[in-house]
């Protein structure tokens, strides 16, 4: 009876010449006589080469000189095919155009496997076909047992990995371009790990908080100790130039320099908008360079896709905003304040007394306040004289003038005093220090004399403050009517 291992141990058992293996293999195969090329190795070695890697590298001739020791003796039809080859004795011919350019540290290595006395070896590297075509392969190399001559029998397989490099490519491309977007972006970008944070608000949830406003009013520490978890990860290069910090070091060591102070109130509205689920954000907050200058900042906050389920990679993008938060604070002084005087201007006062009318507090005095004389010296003296003296009222109101209080300037030569929740002795208190101080101003300023003429009035609670205004008004002109006899009677008098 015949044995199993007898019914296979003939290839002509089952019609099959072994030789069809290898022709036949979807791979592409060469075999190859590598027994020049141990011949090679031994005379070098003979003359004391120990370390092939710099041998070759010193002499790059001499890596082509093992090339020129290896014989190709078949290939398979995969490999005619793969290098668009019309057979073997063309390829053999042609092995110059396959084997150049990109393939010379990829063969030294393979030589230098070989050298090393392992029995087979394996390289990335690059071939050409025949009509020129680019071919990133994965060789592998094995020196077949059982032969007389060392190395006489090599079998060599190559794998076509160009579509599988050309995505890696495109991805390092890729991955090299967004780099670039994020290292030059013309904002100060930050990427940064919120899982801490996530874990920290999860904890909360499970504790059955459900209004986590109410809970960060109760607990600020915990706002505290959320920002101390964040986790810098990267910043790009405008981020540097933005915050003044010599370098990424020197910026990340001093990170509590810059998130302080004003932007606590910022970062927890920042938590309260996750705690909602919302990934995204925009909103303003205030952070502070390496300089100690404050910033405001125009945030964008974005958990990245794929992201949302830990928050460990968040982006940032902060823009500048600083100069434009200067403009409209200064808009917004001109639409309330006087710029020849530096006082309050009309539009606020008219705010003010709507104010004041609904709210108080009461009793509320006012004192009505006329410049004298402007006219006269703007008509004897120039506008520029009239506009020094504007300035000297409004320095002499606003050194008098605390808040509540405030001081407007509205009209030409008018100005108004509100005295919220002062009384009428306050009021008279005031009008004799704004005496004392205008006497005190002529004293140090030559030229045209500053001269107020002042009534005051007192609103007390269910009164009317408009009817308050026309009673100030009147005490006012009295008081000018006084002033102008008293100066008339002084002309008059004899030297």
């Amino acid at each position: 009876m015949q044995s199993a291992s007898d019914s296979v141990s003939s290839p002509a058992a089952v019609g099959v010449d072994l030789i069809d293996f290898f022709d036949v293999t979807p791979t592409s195969l060469w075999l190859e006589d590598y027994s020049d090329l141990h011949r090679l190795f031994a005379q070098w070695r003979a003359a004391g080469v120990t370390d092939l890697q710099r041998f070759l590298e010193e002499d790059t001739s001499r890596v082509a000189a093992c090339s020129a020791c290896i014989k190709v003796l078949r290939v398979n039809r995969r490999t005619l095919s793969m290098y668009a080859a019309p057979d073997a004795e063309t390829l053999t011919a042609r092995l110059a155009d396959v084997l150049r350019d990109d393939m010379l540290e990829a063969h030294v290595g393979e030589l230098v496997q070989l050298w090393s006395g392992e029995p087979s070896f394996e390289s990335r590297s690059v071939n050409y076909t025949l009509d020129g075509r680019r071919l990133d392969i994965l060789l592998k190399g094995v020196v077949l047992p059982d032969h007389d001559q060392p190395w006489d029998r090599v079998l060599v397989a190559v794998d076509d990995i160009t579509e599988l490099e050309d995505a890696r490519r495109r991805a390092a491309a890729s991955q090299l371009y967004a780099r670039g977007v994020f290292e030059h972006a013309p904002v100060s970008l930050w990427v940064e790990n919120f899982s801490t944070i996530k874990m920290l608000l999860d904890e909360v949830r499970m504790q059955g908080i459900t209004d986590f406003r109410t809970f960060t009013d109760v607990h600020p520490e915990f706002v505290e100790r959320c920002m101390q978890e964040i986790q810098v990860l990267d910043v790009n290069g405008f981020t540097l130039e933005m915050f003044k910090a010599r370098n990424r070091n020197d910026l990340l060591g001093r990170l509590p320099e810059i998130f302080r102070d004003d932007m606590r109130p910022h970062f927890r509205e920042q938590l309260i908008d996750l705690w909602e689920g919302k990934l995204f954000q925009q909103r303003e907050v205030v952070n502070y360079g390496l300089d100690g200058n404050p910033l405001n900042i125009h945030l964008q906050f974005s958990v990245f896709p794929g992201r949302e389920q830990d928050w460990d990679m968040v982006l940032l993008a902060l823009t500048d905003i600083t100069a434009r938060k200067k403009a409209e604070s200064y808009l917004e002084y001109l639409g309330k304040h006087d710029v020849l005087t530096k006082l309050k201007n009309r539009s606020f006062y008219v705010d003010e007394i709507n104010r004041l009318e609904r709210k108080g507090p009461f009793p509320v005095t006012v004192i009505m306040i006329d410049l004298n004389d402007l006219k006269r010296v703007n008509d004897q003296l120039g506008h520029a004289a009239g506009d020094a003296l504007l300035r000297r009222a409004g320095e002499v109101l606003g050194k008098a003038i605390d808040k509540p209080a405030h001081a407007a300037r509205i009209g030409g030569d008018e100005f108004a005093v509100l005295l919220p929740g002062a009384d009428a002795q306050a009021g008279t208190a005031l009008v004799e220090s704004l005496r004392k101080l205008v006497e005190l101003n002529n004293q140090f300023y030559p030229g045209a004399e500053l001269g107020f003429s002042m009534g005051c009035a007192t609103c007390h609670e269910g009164g009317r403050l408009e009817e308050t205004l026309r009673e100030a008004d009147v005490a006012m002109y009295e008081d000018k009517r006084v002033q102008h006899e008293g100066r008339r009677g002084e002309s008059r008098s004899p030297a």
